[in-house]
């Protein structure tokens, strides 16, 4: 009716939550940094003295490096996956495959799941079949799935071959699902019971197990068919009479997930309703899985570190300290579009040298005028980019959103336009085109902060009806936008009046 296999292996490696601390995995970062400099200070020592012949050195060396070795996988040993990944995370590669050797076999699958695909890739590259054969006999069948697309061919096979038939199924379906969507994240192992059962049946039924499931707050109420009925409250079978039936007691108006919904609508679901788990069904009302909400955790870190990457054109999956060269190239798209937009912009100044030149405090002003409007559209892009990834924004009231921010835009130009007006009137009052500069400050600030709204506006949208990621690269596109716009209103208007 479910499945009872949970990965007693990889939950026993795991201390308990107790013993955990938030600042436990910085500690220990910091802990295995001085152990490897404690051995690189002693191999220049021994380099340096020149006392000793190589044979000598090489025994004191080796001696050090297995009690530095040891103090290490001492250190690793009481340390959550999740810990170790962000350990692995932040050490250069050659660091981080010294103490990767050290990290016990039985972490080694939950691991290589917790770490981003730039790491992981290299610690994989350093493993060879047998121990990655063993190290996703430790996992769960959504968590192998997790990592096919990083394994060779003949590892997976391999795998495939030890799972039963049922676990096959599970894996193959798992893999079927596009990444960013609930199937590829649902996890196989829930229970489920009838509702037609006493809560003493339930209760008899639930100590048959060994463990229950992680993150086990309701059980799922099926049919015959595996039809999905409702949910019942673990803690609904601990305090009621134990006479009483499941159907009585059950909630029917559960959430229920499809498993080609997205990811990220899902993990909304789960922060507007609290939830803790979900269950996944398919077109036919069949029971097919669960969402829990460490997995959605992992979908909001993964969705703000994409856009947070994606908004300077960058990918999240890179490694801190991977290759430089292939860093470099990742880079060139976006540096290469920042040196043209910065040309453009240098253009639209060369236009107006002869205003320049006859009034130099332009100059001094210029970078004012172009900063503010970038400054209004940041402001303006990162609550559009927010809500477009929240579903909050849409076609019925996008218009709304424009008025409202306009609006917006047009009391903070009038009002900071006229500070800036003054200042500028202040700095220059003596010269004989003081006011004019105040004027001309004041109507290129508020113009400048409705054009960086209206900027910080369309670029996220524009790239969300072209089926983009809003958060695409739309820091530099809009830099380039308001940098361009800001010098042109500015020296334009200094034109008019100059």
């Amino acid at each position: 009716m479910e499945n009872k296999t949970v990965g007693s292996a990889a939950v026993a490696a795991q201390p308990s939550a107790s013993a955990r601390e938030p600042e436990l995995a910085s500690r220990a970062l910091a802990r295995i940094q001085k152990c490897i400099e404690k051995a690189e200070d002693q191999r220049h020592r021994i380099s340096a003295s020149g006392a000793l012949t190589n044979e000598q050195e090489a025994e004191i060396r080796d001696s050090f490096n297995i009690q530095i070795k040891a103090e290490i996988a001492k250190i690793l040993a009481p340390l959550h996956p999740a810990d170790i990944a962000y350990i692995l995370e932040a050490l250069p590669t050659d660091d981080r495959l010294l103490v990767w050797d050290l990290v016990r076999n039985n972490q080694d699958g939950d691991v290589l799941v917790e770490v981003n695909d730039g790491v992981r890739e290299t610690l994989i590259d350093a493993m060879d079949r047998e121990e990655l054969v063993d190290a996703m006999e430790t996992l769960d069948t959504d968590e192998i799935a997790d990592l096919v697309e990083d394994l060779p061919p003949d590892v997976v096979a391999e795998v495939q071959e030890g799972l039963t038939t049922k676990e096959r199924a599970q894996l193959r379906a798992a893999m079927s699902y596009p990444e960013e969507t609930v199937g590829a994240r649902m996890d196989f192992e829930f229970v489920s019971v009838r509702e037609e059962w006493s809560l003493e049946t339930v209760f008899r039924y639930l100590r048959g197990f060994e463990e229950l499931p992680e993150l086990t707050d309701m059980v799922f109420v099926v049919d015959r068919n595996q039809k999905l009925k409702g949910a019942l409250p673990v803690s609904k079978i601990v305090i009621s009479d134990p006479e009483r039936s499941v159907r009585e007691l059950m909630k029917s108006d559960v959430l229920t997930l499809n498993p080609l919904d997205e990811a990220t609508d899902a993990a909304q679901a789960f922060e507007r309703y609290d939830l803790v788990s979900a269950p996944v069904v398919d077109e036919t009302g069949r029971l097919v899985g669960r969402l829990t909400v460490d997995e959605v955790m992992d979908v909001i870190r993964e969705s703000s570190d994409e856009d947070a990457y994606a908004a300077v054109g960058l990918s999240d999956e890179q490694d801190l300290f991977g290759s430089v060269w292939e860093a470099a190239k990742s880079r060139w798209i976006w540096l290469g579009v920042n040196l043209c937009t910065a040309f453009v912009a240098s253009r639209v100044i060369s236009c107006f040298e002869g205003t320049i030149s006859r009034v130099v405090a332009l100059a001094a002003l210029l970078p004012i005028a172009a900063n503010i409007a970038g400054n209004t559209g940041n402001q303006t892009l990162t609550l559009l980019v927010r809500s477009i990834a929240m579903g909050q924004v849409t076609d019925s009231n996008t218009i709304d959103l424009f008025k409202k921010e306009l609006c917006v835009a047009i009391i903070n130009g009038l009002m900071w336009g006229a500070v800036a007006g003054l200042g500028a009137w202040l700095l220059y009052y003596d010269s004989a085109f003081g006011m004019k500069l105040g004027l001309v400050m004041f109507l290129a600030m508020m113009l400048n902060i409705i054009v960086g709204a209206l900027v910080g506006l369309i670029v996220p949208l524009t790239l969300k009806k072209l089926d983009k990621d809003p958060a695409m690269g739309s820091s530099v596109l809009l830099t380039f936008i308001t940098d361009s716009g800001g010098f042109l209103i500015f020296l334009g208007l200094a034109g008019l009046f100059f």
